[in-house]
């Protein structure tokens, strides 16, 4: 399992490397550079060249490349944000806890609905109860996380008044209650995206678990497994479910990836201040040092979640160590 992870990493490091290149190519094509969000208007056109001179703007664009990705190697400097006026990692540190916080409980209420229903759907195949799971899955994929999310704040937060429609905390309890209050607060505003992201991210995972088990119900290795005479519940634990879940437990890191990056939609509807949100202020400024940074910490995610994916696969998957 070592020389696939080593080898994995091996083949990341260039597709990194032409990722970066690519984002530094985008943004320096781009209109405006990182002094044009700090321009005086009282500087000289010559004050001005000098500035761009300091900042290393006038270097030919392999010079400034290297420079670039030599300072997010060497010294984890992203650069500075122009919008905020302070370093661009400082900026989104700020919001990273409450992406983090927000994904882990869409995630974990992600897998919480999903499982139980696309085996229930599965293994029931056809009757009722796997027709209501689907009714609930096609409403689901027909229901577009905007549409969702505003739906959710206007019946629980604006008709019943049960939640707050934006915001992670209240100003008041983060400045004067204690670690308890704020925990309870902070979750308080998490319900609403949480719930809304879960929903929408539940479809896949069903769809693909109610899949496995059908296709695995009628192959050959079951069927001679019930001509053996061997209980139902036995057959479906050990060799329909167990070998289901395969693939969707390989499919984890990428989930949990795609989530850290999908969850922009979620912090807008909700007003919700983590990265998603910043990524998109961030375009709309045209803050180039923040996108850049977001955009390759969002390749790094990508790449580490294909990793997760390949080492659990091979953990779950005995054929795969063997081979």
């Amino acid at each position: 399992m070592w020389k696939m992870i080593i080898r994995r990493i091996l083949i990341l490091i260039p597709q990194l490397i032409a990722i970066s290149l690519l984002v530094f190519i985008l943004a320096t094509f781009m209109p405006g550079d990182a002094l044009s969000g700090m321009i005086d208007p009282t500087l000289s056109m010559e004050q001005i060249e000098r500035q761009r001179e300091i900042l290393g703007l006038d270097e030919p664009l392999p010079a400034r490349y290297i420079s670039w990705i030599s300072g997010i190697i060497f010294e984890g400097d992203f650069g500075n944000s122009f919008t905020h006026r302070r370093p661009v990692m400082e900026v989104i540190g700020e919001r990273a806890g409450n992406t983090i916080r927000l994904s882990i409980g869409v995630i974990l209420l992600t897998y919480i609905i999903a499982i139980p229903l696309g085996v229930i759907s599965g293994r029931f195949n056809g009757k009722s109860v796997d027709k209501i799971v689907l009714v609930y899955v096609f409403v689901a994929l027909s229901m577009p996380a905007l549409i969702l999310g505003i739906l959710m704040i206007w019946l629980f937060a604006f008709n019943l008044g049960l939640f707050p429609s934006g915001g992670s905390v209240d100003a008041i309890t983060l400045a004067g209650g204690n670690a308890l209050e704020i925990l309870a607060n902070r979750i308080h505003h998490a319900v609403l995206p949480v719930v809304t992201g879960a929903l929408v991210s539940t479809v896949g995972i069903i769809f693909m678990l109610r899949a496995n088990i059908i296709e695995r119900t009628h192959s050959d290795y079951v069927m001679m497994a019930k001509s053996k005479g061997l209980p139902t519940g036995l057959i479906f634990r050990r060799h329909i479910l167990r070998n289901s879940l395969i693939p969707v437990a390989a499919g984890i890191g990428l989930f949990i990836a795609g989530m850290l990056m999908g969850v922009v939609f979620i912090e807008m509807i909700f007003s919700y201040p983590g990265i998603g949100r910043l990524f998109f202020d961030s375009i709309t400024a045209r803050d180039f040092a923040v996108v850049n940074a977001l955009v390759m910490i969002f390749a790094v995610l990508t790449a580490l979640g294909t990793l997760i994916s390949d080492i659990v696969l091979v953990i779950v998957d005995p054929r795969i160590r063997i081979e």
